[in-house]
């Protein structure tokens, strides 16, 4: 059966990027997700798809388990697998998705980690911005804070999506969703001063280049270079904590929903789907509850 799997599991991935337009990243989980599951499938020696019926999802479940994995990764695979017998189903390859009754595991609450003001001072502070690669970090650090734009978003970003007249950045997001951000005066002079000097010293003679953040060879970022710089930053403050971008989004959405956003023009700016993945933001600091506190109890202060 491994042969006719692979070719399903082509056919699949295929509709996922084509048709689904999923991310390159979510593709490479999945292929790791199918080929977890041909494995299980040649060990308990089974030979078709239409073999597989609970009891099997209940074994492969159970294995899953076993190998210890985290809630997340359980729960992604057994999506994985709903999809891809769903779409077996749709194209009448099978006649009934046996992962459609499997309840995925409850995740794990947790609180997202972010920046204080301070800190964030502090990082504004670390760039020297009289160099064309200190005006491009600047600009980059300044974008995800006033924006909340994913890695791959910055990445992908374009000239023409920035509209420096209206402070507006046209992102695409997952599923090529196009979303519209604003951004305040600090991204707008990051983003201005690096667009009329860091960047032209970086493109060079590669005046073809439409990508927004360049690296020192006039070329796109990408987004494990991103990753590297926001590393690089880090090494030259006091702070212990990790950097990365996506702390930076934890950071934008959690002192917005802070100082008073309401929750459904948080999920649209961070271009979430479903407002649960949002939800996770609605945490509040110490700080600020015990001046919420301090300000609404009659009996807070004695005075």
């Amino acid at each position: 059966m491994s042969e006719d799997f692979r070719m399903k599991c082509e056919q699949f991935l295929e509709y996922l990027e084509v048709e689904r337009h999923y991310s390159a990243f979510t593709i490479t989980f999945y292929k790791h997700d199918l080929k977890l599951f041909l494995d299980f499938l040649e060990k308990e020696q089974i030979t078709t798809l239409e073999d597989v019926d609970y009891r099997v999802v209940r074994i492969f479940l159970t294995e899953l388990y076993d190998r210890k994995l985290k809630r997340t990764s359980v729960s992604r695979t057994l999506s994985c697998l709903r999809s891809f017998y769903a779409f077996m189903e749709t194209r009448r390859f099978i006649h009934q998705n046996p992962f459609l009754h499997i309840s995925l595991p409850k995740q794990d609450q947790y609180i997202p980690e972010f920046f204080y003001e301070n800190e964030l001072k502090e990082l504004f502070k670390v760039n020297d911005i009289s160099t064309p690669l200190g005006q491009r970090n600047q600009a980059l650090l300044e974008t995800f804070y006033a924006t909340g734009l994913r890695v791959s978003e910055a990445a992908a970003l374009q000239i023409q999506d920035i509209d420096f007249q209206l402070s507006v950045l046209k992102v695409t997001g997952k599923g090529r969703k196009e979303r519209y951000i604003p951004f305040g005066e600090y991204a707008q002079q990051a983003l201005e001063c690096y667009m009329k000097n860091g960047r032209e010293q970086l493109l060079k003679d590669k005046q073809s280049v439409n990508g927004m953040f360049l690296n020192n060879r006039g070329n796109p970022l990408t987004t494990r270079g991103i990753y590297y710089i926001f590393e690089s930053m880090i090494k030259k403050t006091y702070l212990t904590a990790n950097i990365h971008p996506h702390k930076l989004r934890h950071t934008f959405a959690t002192h917005l929903l802070n100082e008073g956003a309401d929750l459904r023009t948080v999920q649209e700016l961070l271009g979430h789907e479903n407002l649960s993945s949002t939800q996770i933001y609605t945490h509040v600091t110490k700080d600020r509850l015990r001046n919420v506190y301090l300000n609404a109890h009659p009996r807070a202060r004695s005075d």
